[in-house]
C-alpha cells in the first residue's frame, strides 16, 4: 500500500491516543519517517502490522480497526490533498459511490503503479445502494465498510452497511440509508 495510508493511521493514532502513541508504536516495529512517504508503495505486510500494532493500542480487534480506520479515512481525505477531487466524485452518497473509480482513475494518474480497488453500483434506489467491491487484497471488508459508513456521515445521512455476499473476486455490499437535513 502507499505511504498515505501510513500516515492516515499514524494521524487516527496521534487524534486517539497522542504522540507517545504512535512513537511506541513506531519503536515497537523498528519503523520511522521512511515508511511514511505518501507516494511510495510498501509492503502490504508493512500496512497490516501497522494495523495490527494500532488496533492493539486502541484496544479494538483488527476487524473494528479496520472498520474505525474507514470511516477515519474519510474524514482525513476530505481535509487533506484529496478533498478537491473529493468534493467532485458525486454530491450525493449514490452519486459518491457510482464515482469511486472515477476518482480512483485521478488518484492513479498521480500515482503510477498504484493497485486500487474498483466498485460497481449493482442496484441503486432511494435509500438503498447494492455495491459490488473487487481488490486483489484480501481481509479489506471491514475497511471497505468502515469506508461507507463513513460516506454516510459526509453526506448527513444515517443507515448501515452490511456484506450481503462474498463471491469468488468480489463482494456485495448492502447499503441502507435515510438521507439527512
Amino acid at each position: 500500500m502507499y505511504g498515505m495510508i501510513h500516515r492516515a493511521v499514524r494521524q487516527m493514532v496521534f487524534d486517539e491516543l497522542g504522540e507517545d502513541a504512535w512513537l511506541a508504536l513506531e519503536q515497537k516495529l523498528d519503523i520511522g519517517p521512511s515508511e511514511l512517504l505518501t507516494g511510495m508503495v510498501y509492503d502490504d505486510a508493512l500496512t497490516i502490522a501497522i494495523i495490527s500494532e494500532a488496533s492493539a493500542r486502541l484496544n479494538l480487534s483488527i476487524d473494528a480497526c479496520l472498520f474505525e480506520f474507514g470511516r477515519y479515512w474519510i474524514k482525513y481525505a476530505e481535509r487533506g490533498p484529496l478533498a478537491a477531487i473529493m468534493n467532485f466524485t458525486g454530491q450525493n452518497l449514490a452519486s459518491f459511490i457510482e464515482n469511486l473509480d472515477r476518482l480512483h482513475l485521478a488518484v492513479s494518474a498521480a500515482m503510477p503503479g498504484v493497485r486500487l480497488p474498483s466498485f460497481t453500483t449493482i442496484s441503486s434506489a432511494p435509500g438503498h445502494l447494492l455495491v459490488e467491491y473487487r481488490s486483489d487484497r484480501t481481509g479489506m471488508e471491514q475497511f471497505v465498510a468502515g469506508l461507507f459508513d463513513g460516506l454516510l456521515t459526509r453526506f448527513h445521512a444515517t443507515g448501515e452497511v452490511n456484506i450481503a455476499e462474498h463471491k469468488a473476486s468480489s463482494i456485495i455490499f448492502e447499503i441502507r440509508y435515510q438521507d439527512g437535513i
